[in-house]
């Protein structure tokens, strides 16, 4: 096969290549300061994102699983605690919980939405249960009021995992800004992407903003002064100088997802055997990922036909949570996941991003009918 007729799951090419200028320019501001760690490039894109979200506090981080990380300590969530949350997601939302001591409690998800089912959250919840952390996987709204009222009912925290949602909305809100943290990844294949790791804890509870700042540099509040424990956590200036360059096109971007996936559908449409991605009413889902499910038992024979054809396909996610191995001695305690489970039997996420065209789409979508109708 000619890699040169490859369609990626992901192709940033034209993305930092319209953008190369820009994002020159800024990198060459940041090496100009010297001032590389933190410092005003940093607190510009705190300040932007803030506004964008909607929320008083964005605190720059390393990594979408720190944000995670720090907003549990910052809600004062450790050993002794158990956190309720989705068994379908990337293995961070369970080992954020993990590792700051806390317990995750897996439950099962939505068919329809891959989201968290809030309807088997309550029966869950223990004397040590002290939060929810919801994911808004692949881009779409978890039932963020179901799960506030869940919340009220029960006096526990919520901790928004959007770090494959940036951008998208739940009933006009930004995703992130509902709970009592948010947290984002701009890992570079996410809808909004940095030049390498790089992640946001968004707020608008002042304490927990303020503890969060001190959590991501060595637990100090200045320089040589030490109030806790935290970690090496602090946010690089050139990826916050990199994230300024991208932020203004998001919505562009995310409308061209969304596009894309309404071309998919009309393409994809009446085939037998494949379930095409929900949209929930009460969302805007920005289509981090164009995930669909391939009944039957048939997803690995797919797979090979669009292998073959030159088209990438990924399984998001192949196991569910509670299934790897780190948790496998306390496997039979768990509550069963039937929904789950099937989504990791059947899911296959499609290319996906702003700049694929209708051409692209008619060959996945091409390759895609003869091996369901094979």
């Amino acid at each position: 096969m000619d890699a040169a007729k490859f369609l990626p799951v992901l192709d940033l090419s034209g993305e930092v290549e319209e953008l190369r200028g820009a994002l020159l320019a800024a990198c060459g501001r940041v090496l100009d300061s010297n001032a590389f760690i933190l410092g005003a490039e940093v607190q510009a894109f705190e300040a932007a994102a803030a506004d964008y979200l909607g929320v008083k506090h964005a605190v720059g981080v390393n990594s979408g699983t720190d944000a995670l990380v720090l907003g549990l300590r910052a809600l004062g969530i450790g050993p002794g605690d158990e956190v309720i949350t989705t068994g379908f997601s990337f293995f961070a939302t369970a080992g954020s919980i993990e590792t700051v001591g806390a317990r995750a409690v897996f439950v099962d998800i939505d068919a329809d939405t891959f989201n968290i089912d809030p309807n088997c959250i309550e029966a869950r919840i223990t004397p040590s249960t002290r939060a929810i952390m919801p994911v808004h996987l692949y881009g779409q709204a978890a039932p963020m009021q179901a799960i506030r009222d869940i919340a009220e009912r029960h006096d526990l925290k919520i901790i928004e995992d959007a770090a494959q949602a940036f951008g998208g909305e739940y009933r006009g809100r930004k995703l992130g800004s509902i709970g009592d943290v948010g947290a984002f990844s701009f890992y570079p294949t996410k809808n909004l992407g940095a030049c390498g790791d790089a992640g946001l804890l968004v707020t608008n509870d002042d304490q927990v903003a303020q503890l969060a700042r001190k959590l991501r540099d060595h637990g100090s509040e200045r320089k040589y002064h030490h109030v806790t424990l935290g970690y090496n956590s602090r946010l690089d200036a050139i990826q916050a100088a990199v994230l300024q360059v991208k932020m203004p096109y998001i919505d562009t971007w995310n409308d061209a997802r969304r596009a894309a996936a309404r071309h998919y559908r009309e393409l994809l449409g009446g085939i037998e055997g494949l379930v095409l991605p929900h949209e929930a009413d009460y969302g805007r889902h920005v289509y981090h990922q164009y995930t669909l499910r391939i009944e039957d038992g048939r997803r690995s024979a797919v797979e090979e036909v669009l292998r073959a054809a030159g088209i990438g396909a990924v399984i998001y996610y192949p196991q569910t949570l509670p299934q790897a191995p780190v948790f496998a001695e306390r496997r039979g305690a768990a509550a069963p996941l039937p929904v789950a489970e099937q989504a990791c039997r059947e899911v296959l996420s499609l290319p996906m991003h702003p700049r694929l065209t209708e051409e692209a789409q008619e060959r996945v979508a091409m390759a895609l009918r003869a091996a369901m109708c094979a």
